[in-house]
């Protein structure tokens, strides 16, 4: 079977201005971390359109496998507070007593300009028994949803999996059929921000056609 060596560039697609429009913005969506975000509002009636947008994301059986919790306001503050006391006493142990106190305060204010942040669960349905991974997948899709709206109304947004953001999340009294899954940051960021330019892997390296 022959394989083209030299594919070309991924491209934009010709087919329609509504096809390029969403081709533009999947390809265009990047992480912005919560220290490039500058401060901002977001409309309430836009953080819904985010929210319904992830409703959509395709999932086995309708079985919505999904919950969300929108931190704003305090718990940023709280969230900020919460990461300097999870890591204290392991960068005690690594850092200067000053280099200490600027990380510490870094990570206080880390979350400080994001217009909110997202807890994200998964909701394991008790009566349908599907595999895991097909949960964790219609949520990663629900969580991709959020991202490329954000992506299409110039906001930025990553989803932290770090073991601080998911113990976070759990301590929001999850249900027993519930998994902690991280935070999703949401937060505007200056026009003159550099967006990483990461290329991908030409098309010939993971696609194979047969017919």
């Amino acid at each position: 079977m022959k394989i083209e060596d030299n594919p070309s560039k991924i491209r934009a697609s010709d087919y329609s201005d509504k096809s390029k429009k969403i081709s533009e913005n999947i390809r265009k969506r990047r992480s912005i971390f919560g220290d490039q975000f500058v401060k901002g509002e977001l409309p309430d009636d836009l953080l819904d359109e985010i929210l319904i947008n992830a409703m959509w994301a395709p999932n086995h059986k309708m079985t919505e496998p999904w919950r969300f919790i929108v931190l704003r306001g305090k718990y940023l503050e709280e969230y900020g507070e919460y990461m300097a006391n999870y890591y204290k006493d392991s960068y005690a142990k690594e850092l200067s007593p000053d280099a200490l106190v600027k990380k510490l305060n870094y990570l206080r204010n880390y979350p400080l300009n994001a217009v909110c942040i997202i807890g994200i669960i998964l909701v394991r349905n008790t009566k349908i028994n599907l595999p895991e991974w097909e949960e964790i997948a219609a949520v990663s899709s629900a969580v991709q949803n959020m991202a490329l709206t954000c992506t299409a109304n110039k906001i930025g947004s990553y989803w932290s999996t770090k073991n601080v953001a998911i113990d976070y999340v759990s301590e929001f009294g999850l249900g027993e059929n519930e998994k902690s899954l991280g935070l999703l940051y949401l937060g505007y960021y200056d026009d003159k921000l550099k967006i990483s330019k990461k290329k991908r892997t030409p098309l010939s390296k993971k696609v194979i056609y047969l017919q």
